[in-house]
């Protein structure tokens, strides 16, 4: 006969609100905040494994804080007093605490490794051992998008064969457009650079309306067209 599955832990009063704010905050232990998220996790009813995969942890260490809090609430999940050398922060709690942006008073909006190790009172070459460890770089940021067209693969299938082999006597250009491009013009000529300083410039401009720039690619050759519009139109536009 198949086990059953573990039951839903049973949250009372503000307890979840208490376990959201921890799992949010910035300012707690992240050991704390993650024995918040398995609570949380538990209370939604998922199986101890797949709590143990979602919060890095082993299935003993889910097995432990679903008692604690059983047994005792939120006070259950505080650490057990310890005697001898405090436990240093291992590799993952200092990642946890990367992905949480930096308290307001920092004034900083991603983690560096100096004031994370600041922050939690470690090296910052420790901290940069840890986010080389989980591949974390907070200083790089990437663009990235959604797309839900149905036909994307056959699409881009035929957009890359057209690259690779275009018809006999044609010519495959990419085009793509730039728009709103604020047209400014300083309201001060820039002076000449001059040696041992930097070039300078008013902070002052007139704005010359919004134009749209058009580029197309000559696959083929290698050749890039541009043109600059006033109007977002690219019927008006010629790039021969």
């Amino acid at each position: 006969m198949a086990n059953s599955p573990t039951p839903a832990l049973i949250l009372h009063g503000d307890d979840e609100s208490i376990l959201r704010e921890g799992v949010r905050a910035s300012t707690i232990k992240a050991g704390l905040a993650r024995r918040a998220r398995i609570v949380l996790l538990a209370a939604d009813g998922l199986p101890t494994t797949r709590i143990a995969d979602l919060t890095g942890s082993s299935v003993v260490t889910v097995l432990k804080w679903r008692e604690r809090f059983a047994e005792a609430g939120i006070a259950g999940l505080g650490d057990d007093p310890r005697s001898g050398r405090p436990k240093q922060l291992d590799h993952f709690d200092i990642v946890t605490t990367t992905l949480v942006p930096p308290p307001k008073k920092y004034g900083a909006t991603h983690w560096s490794s100096r004031l994370l190790g600041k922050h939690l009172k470690v090296g910052n070459a420790t901290v940069a051992r840890a986010w080389r460890e989980y591949g974390v770089q907070p200083w790089k940021a990437e663009i990235f998008k959604f797309y839900t067209d149905s036909e994307l693969d056959a699409k881009v299938t035929d957009v890359i064969g057209l690259y690779l082999a275009p018809p006999d006597n044609a010519v495959v250009l990419s085009v793509d457009e730039n728009s709103q491009i604020q047209a400014l013009d300083r309201t001060a000529p820039l002076p000449p650079m001059r040696m041992g300083d930097a070039e300078k410039r008013t902070r002052d401009y007139h704005r010359r309306r919004t134009p749209t720039q058009f580029v197309a690619l000559d696959v083929a050759t290698g050749q890039v067209t541009g043109a600059v519009k006033p109007r977002h139109q690219f019927l008006n536009v010629s790039l021969a």
